[in-house]
């Protein structure tokens, strides 16, 4: 197994094991670049996976304390899991969907194409479609998406079968199992999907791709990478002329210890990466790191969210095959006689009973919450997802009132629903009941966002220094060696699952770090 020793200061550190950071740990082995692998949770594998919903959810989820303010109903229902993300090697790839879906050319240029929004801060990105096009084809590859690369889709369920015959009858085209990140054939050494359903809990085929056992392995091959698993960066440290030089965390023992590094590369998803750089402050940054805008935090997006489910006459059994495997994309362009810019996309979804319990009306019981209980194998359901308008004001912050349990400040997680949003959610909701009835539902009915699974956008890309955190690659504006490496990176969230992006720009940054350190820029 390979080592670095601490004071090594020749090696790139990456926070975080993630869609992005696992990603671009392994393409930067690949160059032949030693890295530092800092993950805060413990490795998990397809043997250790549990697929049993609330012993998962204690296995992979990041439950360090938190707390949540705004009018969102999470600050209500769910104050201390305002996200549903994982503390695992692999990250939240380990319990995800497996959507993987390319950007639209125009969600690129959101401030330019809806224009000037009452309370959202758009802004354009600084790289179009165009320059992501050839990473996308990279990632799609490397993932085996489905309906990529003459990789075929996956079999729809009847939880799909329904949505296709309401959404044909509303007129819908766009209808699909999807693009997924899910062997529907086996490839690259991984089985093909067996269609056994409750497939978040850990792909226990290790049919859906996850750096866990994709990325990180690959990348230990190269004799290139050593990952430090249950530590947790406190803090990344910088000389008298503000260059990083590495990193303080807490080893699985609790005892503090530094790494030094030539660059560090912050993938923590978007609530950790923005509450490291704020708790990385010094006198020469007494903002934060990499926060001279005053961005760093802000613009947090989670995507516009809800559920609709459904009732019928006969057993649907929606929790049995692949979960999210079937969309309805139609309403995902821009379209402003809808009342609303930017669009949402309609994926099939099914949670185990526990699960579709707690998050249909947390804390509620009667007659109807009974029936509907009582109603789950007659049951289909989706998942709406659409774009979000960015506001200053939905941010992460330092809460020094708690702390975790290192005795660090936790992250407060603040969001207000911009009216954007919330217009698109009411669309979204009719379409879904309509879709729906079409296909001759009992009953349907409409459910309120979970804890945020997509997080986005808290240290945004800009042209300008002023307007974000980092450049079109990733590298923060203010320091030269230090970069924004995950979802946090986004200017804007667009209206597709951001796990494909995520790894499009990861495979990009990690050739602009190679290509910068071979020149000694880094």
């Amino acid at each position: 197994m390979t080592t670095f020793d601490h004071k090594d200061d020749s090696v790139v550190v990456i926070i975080g094991s993630g869609a992005g950071g696992g990603t671009l740990a392994n393409e930067l082995c690949q160059k032949g670049v030693s890295v530092v692998l800092l993950e805060a949770g413990a490795r998990q594998s397809t043997e250790t996976f549990i697929q049993d919903e609330w012993k998962s959810f204690n296995q992979l989820a990041w439950l360090d304390k938190r707390t949540t303010s705004g009018t969102w109903r999470i600050a209500r229902d769910f104050p201390n899991l305002p996200a549903w993300i994982c503390k695992t090697v692999g990250g939240t790839t380990t319990h995800w969907a497996g959507a993987s879906l390319r950007f639209q050319e125009h969600e690129f240029r959101a401030r330019t194409h809806y224009g000037q929004l009452k309370d959202a801060n758009l802004l354009d990105w600084p790289i179009t479609l165009q320059d992501l096009e050839p990473y996308y084809a990279r990632a799609e590859d490397k993932m085996g998406v489905t309906r990529t690369n003459g990789i075929p889709g996956l079999p729809g369920n009847n939880n799909f079968k329904i949505m296709y015959n309401g959404a044909t009858r509303l007129g819908y085209k766009e209808v699909s199992t999807g693009h997924m990140a899910i062997n529907s054939r086996a490839r690259d050494g991984r089985g093909a999907c067996v269609q056994q359903g409750f497939c978040f809990q850990g792909c226990k085929m290790g049919a859906k791709w996850s750096t866990l056992y994709t990325e990180i392995p690959k990348a230990e091959k190269t004799g290139k990478l050593e990952l430090r698993t249950e530590c947790h960066v406190a803090r990344i440290e910088h000389d008298a002329q503000g260059k990083v030089t590495g990193v303080v965390y807490f080893d699985k023992d609790g005892r503090e210890q530094r790494q030094l590094a030539r660059v560090v590369c912050v993938a923590g998803n978007s609530i950790e990466t923005p509450r490291l750089l704020l708790m990385s402050a010094s006198s020469s940054f007494p903002d934060g790191l990499a926060n001279s805008s005053g961005q760093v935090g802000r613009n947090y997006l989670r995507h516009t969210t809800g559920s609709v489910f459904a009732v019928f006459d006969e057993p649907v059994h929606f929790y049995r095959g692949t979960t999210m495997a079937g969309i309805v994309q139609d309403e995902a362009g821009h379209n402003d006689k809808r009342g609303f810019v930017g669009g949402y996309e309609m994926e099939t979804i099914a949670l185990g009973l526990p699960f579709y319990a707690a998050f249909f009306d947390p804390g509620s019981w009667g007659s109807d919450f009974a029936s509907y209980m009582d109603a789950y194998t007659r049951t289909a359901g989706l998942w709406i997802v659409g774009e979000d308008m960015p506001r200053e004001t939905n941010r992460i912050t330092l809460n020094h009132d708690e702390k975790d349990q290192h005795g660090l400040p936790v992250p407060n997680v603040h969001f207000d629903d911009h009216p954007n949003d919330e217009a698109m959610r009411e669309h979204a909701f009719k379409q879904g009941i309509a879709m729906y009835e079409a296909a001759g539902a009992r009953k349907a009915f409409r459910t309120p966002p979970y804890p945020s699974t997509h997080n986005l956008g808290t240290c945004r890309m800009s042209a300008r220094p002023e307007d974000g955190v980092c450049n079109k690659h990733g590298q923060t504006h203010d320091i030269a060696n230090l970069f924004i490496s995950d979802g946090s990176q986004f200017t804007s969230g667009a209206t597709e699952n951001p796990t494909l992006t995520i790894v499009s720009l990861a495979i990009r940054q990690a050739e602009y770090i190679a290509d910068q350190m071979q020149r000694r820029q880094l």
